[in-house]
């Protein structure tokens, strides 16, 4: 698991370190709820966002507490609404703040999939029928190939490529 992250999240960075800053607000991806556009830096506001929810989660659940899945006053069926919050929460950050504040919840990510073993990532159900290890890679490795997949697409579009 810890390969996959790496690779997909160096082939993100790459791709997001070759937009120019001035592009980074502009609202011309389509958006994580239907009909809605979104900028680059809300992409990467995103992928923050469920990064540091899955460590939010992990911790809660390592210290007995209770865990609100998605997200404390979110349902899975309002996952739209969850991204325009995580939109909002770091539309102040410029981009070389937000790929540091990406680069932090993947470090902490990696460094709490290292603390565990094989059994406690892979070896019981954690939330429903999804292992740890599951739904960390539902929020890292997949979302970073995602989120490439479309900055390509978005910049050839957009006559970047």
């Amino acid at each position: 698991m810890l390969q996959a992250i790496d690779v997909q999240f160096a082939r993100l960075v790459r791709e997001l370190e070759r937009i120019p800053d001035d592009l980074y607000r502009e609202p011309s991806l389509e958006g994580h709820a239907k009909g809605t556009m979104m900028s680059v830096g809300d992409l990467v506001a995103y992928l923050i966002g469920w990064g540091e929810l899955v460590i939010k989660w992990i911790d809660r659940d390592q210290h007995g507490e209770p865990v609100d899945f998605p997200e404390t006053g979110y349902q899975w069926n309002e996952l739209g609404r969850l991204a325009q919050k995580f939109y909002a929460d770091f539309r102040a950050l410029p981009p070389a703040g937000l790929i540091a504040r990406l680069r932090r919840s993947k470090e902490a990510l990696e460094a709490l999939i290292e603390a565990r073993d094989e059994q406690a990532l892979y070896g019981r159900p954690w939330y429903g029928k999804f292992t740890l290890g599951r739904m960390i890679q539902f929020n890292t490795s997949s979302p970073y190939a995602n989120a490439h997949g479309r900055l390509r697409k978005w910049k050839k579009v957009s006559g970047l490529a």
